[in-house]
């Protein structure tokens, strides 16, 4: 099974990034992310109380946009921020959207 596409970190406007992060569920998703490092949609899915389809669509908005990546162990995928790529090309993003109180999502 082939790794799903997420575009070179040079190549990323701005723009999209916020574009992908300005829907609730996708902050909440890159919260997670930064918190455990790695997980699945089913995690999201349950934790966010959307049904699976819905969070396959926010996770893959954020790896088009360039924030998250995926690994492929057998039928499972995981994602994880490409946190590194992203504080050298927008230091502080990641800080940034971990540290907003979540009222204020």
């Amino acid at each position: 099974m082939k790794l799903p596409y997420y575009p070179p970190i040079e190549s990323i406007p701005f723009t999209k990034v916020l574009h992908a992060l300005s829907e609730p569920n996708r902050v909440k998703i890159v919260r997670c992310l930064n918190e455990r490092f790695e997980n699945n949609c089913t995690a999201y899915s349950l934790e966010l109380q959307l049904p699976k389809s819905t969070v396959s669509h926010h996770i893959k908005v954020l790896r088009e946009a360039g924030l998250i990546k995926a690994r492929i162990e057998g039928k499972e995928h995981f994602y994880s921020l490409r946190r590194e790529e992203i504080e050298a090309k927008f230091p502080g993003l990641i800080h940034t959207v971990t540290q907003i109180n979540e009222e204020d999502i």
